[in-house]
Formats: structure tokens, sequence, C-alpha cells
């Protein structure tokens, strides 16, 4: 909660002896005052510490009050009441003398000054307690010291939160982790450098305001103002801090803003003084502004400048059928091919199609018995009847597609949450919703006007302790509803007004009271605006919300209306999300952010149209992309995945890609030995009876609960929505499976396994590549594992070999 003494030392003495414009505190006040307020910083943690050891000590004595320790905790009360009251006679000294105001001095100041007094009013007690030693008296006391400890832990934190930030503590809980820099800072300087239109105006203010708030707002806003210098509103950033104005327009190196933040990082000017400095490319686009003379214009709040996906649903014309090419899917791609001058890949052979289907679908290994008998079968249809067959498959469909679902709907077995009671699991209605094959608009209704069993998503979790606004329980399922159900980000938007997109605080507010038992108010960062919020769907369009109505009223109203079919969005959304699980990118990419230009937008919107027309099945859609020329074509290897998300990426077939964590750990456990035992399995489907679990040759990944192995190959830990997997190698993910002890155990008791079915090298070499790789060993492999294993191998040589198998890319990517 305390950052070190050196470090909060070295701020709040670095910021106090700069000097200069309002950008920082100022120089004010009799010089000795100043002093005496400047020693609050190395003081203040002896309290701290003092009062906390105390309180630690006395639960020691809880059964005996007159316990060996009871000399020490009179000692460290006395101390630290003492040392509480000077601390804070020196903060109020430091606020006073140093120009440092806004709503969390307010908070830090009256907790401490509480603090201190309490400390004072509990040397009392002490006294009391020791000289008449009753229960009353000794329970007062007790009381009264832990209140004090809170107290002075509270105030700590305010004060840490004034020297780093107020997000000091909740930035690092997952949801706000990944609020970082917008990608609209990156930006073509050149397109500002001739005269500005006022469009070009517009996007040039948007990409100042996103710099300043990302990079000033902690010292400089309504939170926190230091040198009286705001820079979150328009007529404060030109009206400058208590030193003047730090923006003259038209004259870049006049303007003591853009001097400071060009100094090098060390300077003692520098700003900012915590955290990161800001690029170069930041530097030189507000530097740019102001040379510009600093427009601000007043439509910039009004006028959009990004993209806007439509939201009402569309049906484009389907091109005609060639041979070949009836698959709806294929005849959109071969469009899109000679528009942008492309050529078919070649079709993919029944091995190559056959492993990828079944990783894809069910998320296992087909056997060598399986591949054999597919590749003899002549029906010109055993793809598309395979296909079927494996949809069929209602567990192992449902125990694959599980982890999609778990990823994006943020459910887990354990974790944050489960333990308080402070998040619900919806896997019981998950794991059948998807057994079901429960259409998708039911499945969205049930989740959004949920019973008991679905009700964890929007739910939410209650954090422990003090979070800020935008994670409050209705902000998280605002956010994680327009996040998952409609390709939308509204966590800028949860604090104060988008600079990535058009979405107001006030809307967002709007579309979180709908989750609320109570009306709503709302907070701009962080700070309680003192206006209610209105209840609105994020689109007027599709209907209305009863304000007045209760909570499950408004979810019902809610519900009815998202899914109807007037909301193209929704559904857009989801048939992107599955064709990048099958297809390895997104039609839009990324997934979460559905306003960005799809590579064909009348696939896309063919595709939501008929999703919708033919019962929002998503088995079919499943069916209808694996069944394409295209999803049967041969993978595109990609040099990097930053390559996927360029502005002129072209589309050319599925991308490889790595398996998950999940289909590796599978397939590790058919191939060697199970990698998890029964009692790793958090969730049993309901089919599997206690009497059949011994039954199951291994357990899923996916039912069973994360721990570092999974968490190494890339699962998340599902406290935040996750939508999207690194199909990249990591070195952590390098280490794990070298030197982890959980993969090489299960290597060991594989190899002891299988030298006790096929003792002799050439079976098992010639069985291990065919359960591994669904092919024959070259003559060259085959060689060399004589001449490694001789006739019969040992147990650590055929260990080895397992391990050299699954870690071949061969065995590790989706071709």
């Amino acid at each position: 909660m305390i950052s070190s003494l050196s470090e909060f030392l070295n701020l709040h003495l670095l910021v106090s002896f700069t000097s200069g414009t309002g950008l920082i505190l100022a120089e004010s006040g009799f010089w000795l005052l100043q002093l005496f307020g400047r020693l609050h910083p190395m003081l203040v943690h002896f309290p701290i510490a003092l009062l906390l050891v105390a309180v630690v000590m006395e639960l020691f004595t809880l059964g005996n009050f007159r316990h060996s320790f009871r000399s020490g905790i009179r000692f460290l009360v006395f101390s630290g009441a003492l040392s509480a009251i000077i601390a804070a006679g020196m903060g109020w000294l430091l606020a006073e003398n140093e120009g440092i105001s806004g709503s969390t001095l307010d908070l830090h100041r009256i907790v401490g000054l509480t603090s201190a007094g309490l400390s004072l009013f509990l040397l009392v007690l002490l006294r009391k307690s020791e000289l008449h030693p009753s229960s009353s008296s000794i329970k007062t006391f007790r009381f009264f010291l832990f209140l004090t400890g809170m107290g002075i832990g509270v105030a700590g934190h305010f004060g840490a939160a004034l020297t780093h930030g107020e997000d000091y503590l909740t930035e690092v809980l997952p949801g706000n982790s990944e609020q970082e820099a917008p990608q609209s800072l990156t930006v073509d300087l050149a397109t500002f450098a001739a005269d500005l239109s006022p469009e070009k105006e517009i996007q040039l203010v948007t990409n100042v305001r996103s710099i300043l708030a990302h990079n000033c707002y902690k010292c400089h806003s309504g939170a926190k103002i230091e040198g009286e210098l705001r820079l979150d509103e328009k007529e404060f950033v030109f009206a400058g801090g208590e030193n003047g104005k730090v923006i003259i327009p038209g004259n870049a190196d006049e303007s003591e803003l853009i001097r400071r933040i060009s100094l090098s990082k060390n300077h003692k000017e520098v700003m900012p003084k915590k955290g990161k400095l800001l690029s170069k490319e930041e530097i030189q686009l507000l530097t740019l502004w102001v040379e510009k003379g600093a427009p601000w214009p007043d439509g910039v709040a009004q006028q959009s400048i990004y993209r806007v996906a439509a939201l009402a649903p569309r049906n484009p014309v389907l091109p005609a059928s060639k041979p070949g090419l009836e698959n709806p899917i294929d005849r959109w791609v071969d469009q899109y091919f000679q528009q942008n001058q492309l050529s078919w890949s070649q079709p993919i052979d029944d091995r190559t199609f056959l492993r990828r289907v079944y990783l894809d679908i069910i998320g296992l290994l087909p056997s060598p018995g399986e591949l054999a008998a597919f590749e003899q079968d002549q029906n010109p249809d055993k793809r598309a009847l395979r296909i079927q067959e494996l949809l069929d498959r209602k567990d192992d469909f449902a125990q694959h597609w599980l982890t999609f679902w778990n990823d994006a709907l943020r459910n887990d077995y354990t974790g944050t949450g489960y333990i308080t009671r402070g998040r619900f699991a919806i896997t019981d209605w998950l794991y059948t919703s998807i057994l079901d094959n429960k259409p998708y608009d039911q499945f969205v209704k049930e989740l959004l006007n949920p019973n008991e069993k679905s009700k964890g998503f929007i739910e939410g979790i209650r954090w422990r302790g003090t979070v800020n606004a935008s994670q409050r329980t209705e902000m998280q399922a605002a956010q994680n509803v327009g996040q998952v159900l409609l390709g939308l980000n509204l966590k800028c938007a949860s604090c104060h007004d988008s600079f990535i997109s058009d979405w107001k605080l006030e809307e967002a507010y709007a579309f979180a009271n709908i989750f609320a038992d109570s009306t709503l108010e709302v907070s701009r960062c962080e700070q309680p605006t003192g206006k209610l919020a209105k209840t609105k769907i994020l689109w007027e369009e599709l209907g209305e919300i009863d304000s007045l109505a209760t909570k499950a009223e408004k979810l019902r109203q809610l519900a009815d209306q998202l899914v109807q079919p007037a909301n193209g969005r929704m559904y857009r959304t989801v048939v992107n999300r599955i064709w990048k699980q099958l297809m390895g990118r997104g039609i839009v990419e990324p997934v979460d952010e559905m306003d960005n230009l799809p590579w064909s937008q009348d696939l896309l919107d063919w595709l939501a149209v008929d999703f919708v027309e033919n019962g929002y099945d998503l088995k079919r859609l499943i069916n209808q992309i694996a069944s394409s020329k295209i999803y049967q074509s041969q993978s595109i290897p990609l040099a990097s995945p930053d390559l996927l998300l360029a502005e002129d990426f072209k589309f050319e077939g599925m991308i490889r890609r790595r398996l998950t964590a999940e289909q590796f750990s599978d397939a590790v456990s058919v191939i060697s030995a199970p990698l998890f035992d029964s009692a790793e399995v958090k969730f049993w489907p309901y089919q599997l009876i206690p009497e059949a679990k011994s039954n199951l040759g291994f357990a899923r990944a996916s039912l069973v609960a994360n721990n570092d192995f999974l968490k190494s190959l890339g699962r998340p830990n599902r406290e935040i929505v996750s939508t999207s997997r690194d199909s990249q190698a990591s070195l952590l993910q390098a280490l794990e499976l070298s030197n982890g002890e959980r993969l090489n155990q299960t290597l060991e008791k594989g190899a002891q396994n299988w030298i006790e079915t096929l003792p002799e090298t050439v079976p098992l070499t010639m069985e291990l590549y065919a359960k591994a790789l669904l092919r024959k060993p070259t003559e060259k492999e085959l060689t060399l594992a004589k001449k490694v294993f001789g006739e019969k191998p040992e147990t650590a040589e055929v260990q080895d070999f397992l391990w050299a198998l699954f870690l071949l890319p061969e065995f590790q990517m989706i071709y």
C-alpha cells in the first residue's frame, strides 16, 4: 500500500525543490514553515510502521492482556501516536505552503488528521487499560488501536495516490491493465503540416487530448491539482497555472509545457516526474499543435472523426455460383480475390484436413485408424460428412468450445472473487448451452437477463477493498457486454469522454445504469460530479429502457432489445469471432473493435444476416466455414503477428497458428500420459456421473483449474475478458516445455507405458509418429531412432523422444 521510504522521499523532495511555472509546486511562504512541511514524507513513515506493528503484536495478546509483548506495545503506541501528531502537523504545513490542492489531498488530510486525533485518544485508553484492566477498558483500547491502524493505512494510501497518481493501486487490477495509450496517437505528422482543414483540426486536438489524458491527468486534473494547473478541460489548459500560462499559441519555444516535456529524464524540471516520459512522437505532436496556434474547436465533441460501423443489418446480393465455389463464403472470397488480384491456393490433403478440422471442432487429434479410414473412403462428400460427425460429438465439442466461451465470458473455476462470493461461475449453464447448441439469441438473453446459473457474467467481480468507479460491478457489466457481445470498447468512456471513439462518459454510465439496483452517480476521472446517470441503451434506435423500472425489468428490456435482428452489430460481432477462431484472423481485427474496416464488408454483412435467418445456429455457422474451399486451402504463415493488424492486410486464407494450451495438453495426454488427474477436474459434465469418472481416459484441460503449466502456454487468468490469445511462442512457454516438472513427469510415465506396450524400437517409433504426427517416420528419422535406441529403448530415451516430438513445429502448429 505504501511505497518505500527512499522512493517516497525522492518524489516529494524532487518535486518540492524545483522551481518554475505552475507545472510544479510553488515556492511561496516562509522558508522555515516550508522546510518543516517538507519533512512530512520522511516522518510519516514512523506512525505507519509503529502503529501497524503494534496492531500485529496486540493480536498475540488476545488471550493474555499482560503478555510479555505489553511493554513493547506500550512503546510502539506512544512513539507512533506522537509521530502521527507531528506528521499531521507537518503535512498541513506542506499542503499550505506548496500549492497542492484537489479532492485526493482533501481526503488524505481529513483521514490523516482524524487518525492523529485517534492516536492521541489511544494514549489515554492505553493508560486507563493498564491502570484499571477491566474487560471493557481492554476491549475499548483494542478497538481504537485497530481503528487507528486502519486510519493510518488509509491515510497512507491517499498519500501514495498523491505522489504516484490516484490509480496507484487500482491500475494493476485486471481490467485496468488494458487502458494504455490509444492507437489514435500513432499518426502521420505530415498530415497536419499543411493548413488544417476543420476535420484535420479536430483530429489534431483529439490526439493532443489523448496525450494529456494519459500522461498529465494524475497531477493536473480535478482529482489532484499541482501548481494550480489543470489540463483536463479547455478553459483550464489555456488559463495556465499559478505562475502564468504554460501554452503560448503559435510559439512552441516560449511555451513552458513544451519546454518541460522536452527535457532529459534526469533534469530536475522534466515533466512528467513519475512514470514514462512522453515519446518523441508525442512531443512532436504537441509541439506541432502549439505551432499551429493550439486550436481547440468547440465542435470537437460533436463531429465524429472515427469510423463508425453501421448498426442495421445489411444483406448484399450474393455473387453467382461457379464450379467448385458453391459455398457462399467461397463466392465472396472469390470476388475479393478478383478485386485484389489474388489467387486461390491449393487445397490441403486429407491428412492435413482431418487434423485441422478435429482440432478446430473438438480440440482433439484424430487417431491413426480414423485417418486411415478417411483416406480410404471414396465418398466425394466425405469431408462434409466428417465435419457433421464431429459437430455431433456433443460432449467433445462442448468440452473444446468451453475454453473459447470461458475466455470470452470471463468464467473460470477458481480465482479472485470465488472464495469471497464476490464472483459467480456460470460453468453449468454454459456447458449445457454449448452441448444443446442453444440458439445464440437465447444464449445472449440468458446472459443479460440471467437466472441463478447464468448471472455470473453481468455480476462481474466484486473486488475486495476500494476500487475505482470504472471497476464497480455495474460498469464492469457495461464494459463486458459492450466488448463481448457488441465488439465495443467502453473502458475509456467509463472514466471520461473517450479519446479513441465518440462514446461519452454519460453514455457509458447510462448503459451501466441498466445493470444497477439504484441510480448511479456519474464520476469523471474518479471524481463524483453530482449528476445522476440516465438509463439508456447504447443505440436509441434499438428501443428505450424504463428508467423507473426494477433492475430485473431493465435487464429483461435490454435482453429483448439487444437480440433483435435490427441489431446487426451484435451478429456481425459473433460471426467475426467464430471466423477468427477457425481462420486465425477476423474479418474485422481486432475482434473487439467492430468499428474497424473489415477486409470484406460484404462477407461480414452476409454472414451475419444468414446467421440470423437460419436460427442463430452456431454449429451451422462452424459447419459453413469448415466446409468452405477457403478453409480447406493451404494455411498462410506469417513472420509476425503484427502483420495481422497491418492497414494493408490482404486476406489469402487460414492463418497458420499454434495449438492452444488446452489443445496441446489434451494431445500430450492422449499420446503420452494424462497431464491432469481427476482430482484437478473442477467441473464434471453432468453426463460423467461419479461412477463413470474413472472411465474417462484423461482429464480434458478445459475442465481443470488454471495452473502454471496452462498459464505458460497462454491460458489467461479470466479476471478480465479475453477474446484473443497470442499464437506466438514465448520464452515462458519454452522454459516450461523444456524444464517444467509437470511435463517431465508426464513424459516419464508415458515412456514407461509405451515400453510396456511396444518394447522394440521399430514398432514403437512407427506408432509414436502415427499418433503424434499422423504419418510414418521417414527413412532418416527411423534410422536415427534405431541409432539412438538400439534394439530396445530405455525409459529415459523414450521420454526424450516424446519430448522431441512434442516440440516439433509439425506437432505444435495447425497447418
